[in-house]
């Protein structure tokens, strides 16, 4: 069987953790293919909720194998901690496998991280200061350590030696803060291999023979195609690859494999920390959407930043991930609105613009044009069933799908596995 993709559409927090969990029925193989516990997937399933930074949240699901592939970097304290939580719930936690090829998110990346945020001052970009970045960073500048890494404790040593070296001189020099001690951090890394070595796998072969036998494998990507280190706002973004192309490299599968690449927007639009927002409502209308929604980060808590649905974005993210269909979460937060609006194109400088810039100078100076809808009375929340939407509902649906150019197969009416609506299965 072909994989299929969840992608993010806007600039993260779009519900693809409930996506992945109402798809998860189905579905053999569910693997995660970039970002790091800086994600945050919230599933409400059987009256419980669960939060997810690392595993994929079709874990929940008895019948599926999650994986965690070689583009995710992984704090092991990070997912111990949820692996732990979930096993309270009974969950069964046999089925996870992570990549020994993932890199590991060190305790001097976590530090590094905020303190270069902290320098930031205004300039900051907002990071969760989980250590992303600069673990990545390292695993560019091939002085990282992967998860398989933690398993040889003889090899492991000298590269600890060599990189705490220079991490160290950078603490001590730039940020005046106390050095890693090297026989404590040796001692904690092979704690980790010691707890996670039931769950460190060769999962690029893993995956490659699901394929071949015939397996349905769902590609679980994590934040938004507007944080992406090429196609997002730079600087502005996350420092892997959300789009498609971060699920090959992210997993090591050919693009070839890959049948269906599916979008997730929420019916307006959000985005955390700092960088160009377009739509951003930042008046009492904005505060509603974000109150009513609880638009607070599953991971830091911070509060988003809220705005009407920017159909500029939308089409930009369809069009670089080759989107085939789309969902459509959060509608029920839309309810009880007068009107609402969707922006269909930018003015900048009274000139108009209907693709987004590169050059986030010049898209924070954009200002929306938009096309103003009726809002509906009638409550969408819970509702399973398209032909019971209100008219104004699904023109807005609708509108949306023009204006993106791409079909919607899923509108998602509430938290809940069950307040959804199916309009064409996915595979």
């Amino acid at each position: 069987m072909p994989a299929y993709v969840i992608i993010g559409g806007q600039w993260g927090d779009e519900g693809k953790g409930k996506v992945v969990d109402y798809l998860a029925e189905k579905t053999d193989v569910i693997a995660r293919f970039a970002g790091g516990n800086n994600a945050g997937h919230t599933v409400v399933t059987g009256g419980k909720e669960f939060k997810f930074h690392l595993i994929p949240s079709g874990i929940l699901w008895d019948n599926t194998i999650c994986m965690i592939g070689n583009g995710v970097v992984v704090d092991p304290d990070a997912l111990m901690e949820e692996i732990v939580g979930l096993q309270s719930h009974s969950v069964n936690m046999d089925r996870l496998a992570v990549s020994e090829r993932a890199h590991v998110i060190m305790p001097y990346h976590i530090i590094l991280d905020q303190s270069e945020e902290d320098m930031r001052a205004g300039g900051a970009i907002g990071t969760t200061g989980r250590g992303i970045g600069p673990a990545y960073m390292d695993k560019i500048g091939r002085s990282g350590i992967r998860m398989g890494d933690l398993l040889d404790g003889k090899s492991l040593l000298p590269k600890l030696r060599f990189v705490l070296e220079q991490k160290n001189n950078l603490l001590t020099k730039l940020y005046n803060i106390e050095p890693f001690d090297i026989d404590a951090l040796y001692e904690k890394c092979l704690e980790w291999g010691s707890e996670l070595k039931q769950y460190i796998k060769p999962v690029e072969d893993m995956i490659q023979e699901a394929l071949e036998s015939g397996k349905i494998v769902l590609l679980e990507g994590a934040q938004g195609s507007m944080l992406d280190i090429d196609h997002g706002t730079y600087p502005y973004v996350t420092s892997s690859s959300p789009t498609v192309g971060g699920a090959s490299t992210g997993l090591g599968i050919s693009p070839i494999h890959i049948k269906g690449v599916t979008g997730v927007y929420k019916a307006y639009t959000t985005r955390v920390g700092a960088g160009p927002f377009p739509t951003e409502l930042d008046d009492e209308i904005g505060e509603t959407i974000r109150e009513k929604a609880w638009e607070y980060g599953t991971t830091t808590g911070r509060p988003r930043r809220c705005g009407w649905f920017d159909g500029v974005i939308a089409k930009h993210t369809v069009k670089t991930n080759g989107m085939t269909s789309a969902i459509l979460t959060r509608l029920d937060v839309l309810d009880g609105f007068k009107s609402i609006k969707i922006c269909v194109s930018y003015l900048v400088n009274g000139e108009k613009v209907e693709n987004v810039p590169s050059n986030v100078s010049i898209l924070e100076q954009c200002e929306p044009v938009y096309e103003e809808f009726p809002g509906w009375t009638e409550p969408t929340a819970g509702i399973t069933n398209s032909e019971d939407l209100p008219k104004e509902a699904l023109d807005y649906v609708h509108r949306i799908e023009e204006i993106i150019g791409c079909s919607i197969y899923m509108i998602s009416t509430g938290p809940a596995r069950n307040e959804t609506i199916l309009i064409n299965p996915l595979f």
